[in-house]
């Protein structure tokens, strides 16, 4: 038998034992290493997601060493995988590359197809979630090997956090120079805010709290703070024009998930400038703009990521 979590629609979570699993041709057991606590498992337990197949195992981004697998698996790069191997995997699976968001759109995150490991795989389908003493990986989950065992910590600490980054950061185009607010300092924030710098952001102003994340993001060399503790909306809006000479963020990236933060982030953006929302995962609310102040006036390009 084997130890995970079971947690319901109506956000109890239990440790329960499931069975041990037999592997199909093609699949690898993975005995857990580290498995993530994402923003998304609080909204899970909190049912802020639709479609959820509860009860299930949480945990979609996880680190572990191969238990046993059953025939010739390979990594992403094609090499052979055995048995003790240091991994991770790409917890998005069974997109199939032949619908028209796959070869057209070439947005596979909309392939009706699409699975996620720890929020779209029930517990009754197996052990399809991060947290539990062994994952179970598929036939045709993207494997990523490690060069050694230290690494397995080191991953997780990035966690869900950076691949989320790098697609909003992807998204907002930013170019040398540019200057960059980032509003919210949790993981996407300060991920988001390192890979600015790493594009070519001439400053990266930062919109959040508490004071020891802000901290955290100077740690990482992030050229101003702004403690939304400390400044009242009217302030923070100021303090970004301030540092911008009064145009405003060329690319503003919102990584609150705060429906109110919306308002705020285009009203810090210049005039032509570029805002992406990253944060708003779930559904927590509505915001109201004006069409004409917050966004023909201002000849702004808004981008969901």
């Amino acid at each position: 038998m084997v130890r995970t979590v079971n947690m319901t629609k109506d956000g109890d979570v239990d440790i329960i034992e499931r069975e041990y699993p037999i592997l199909e041709k093609g699949a690898v057991l993975l005995k857990t290493s580290f498995s993530e606590v994402c923003g998304t498992d609080v909204h899970l337990r909190k049912g802020q997601l639709a479609g959820v197949p509860y009860p299930i195992i949480p945990g979609h981004v996880s680190t572990g060493t191969i238990e046993t697998l059953n025939g010739e698996v390979y990594d992403i790069d094609g090499n052979p995988l055995e048995i003790g191997d240091p991994v991770t995997f790409l917890d998005v699976h069974e997109t199939c590359n032949n619908c028209w968001y796959c070869l057209v759109a070439k947005t596979s995150t909309r392939c009706p197809q699409r699975k996620v490991y720890g929020i779209t795989y029930s517990a009754e389908e197996g052990l399809l979630g991060g947290w539990s003493q062994y994952i179970y990986l598929k036939p045709g989950v993207k494997i990523i090997k490690f060069s050694d065992q230290k690494y397995l910590k080191t991953f997780i600490a990035a966690g869900c956090g950076l691949p989320t980054a790098i697609h909003a950061i992807q998204r907002s185009s930013i170019k040398l120079g540019d200057s960059v607010a980032i509003q919210g300092s949790g993981p996407v924030g300060l991920m988001t805010a390192l890979c600015a710098k790493l594009s070519g952001a001439f400053q990266v102003i930062m919109v959040g709290a508490p004071a020891h994340r802000l901290d955290t993001a100077k740690n990482f060399s992030i050229d101003h703070v702004i403690n939304i503790d400390e400044y009242n909306l009217t302030d923070r809006v100021c303090k970004v024009l301030d540092l911008t000479s009064q145009k405003g963020a060329d690319v503003t990236i919102e990584a609150t998930g705060v429906p109110s933060a919306i308002k705020e982030g285009l009203e810090m953006t210049r005039d032509g400038g570029t805002y992406t929302v990253v944060g708003q995962y779930t559904n927590a609310g509505d915001v109201q703009l004006n069409p004409h102040l917050d966004l023909n006036k201002k000849h702004i390009t808004i981008k969901g990521s």
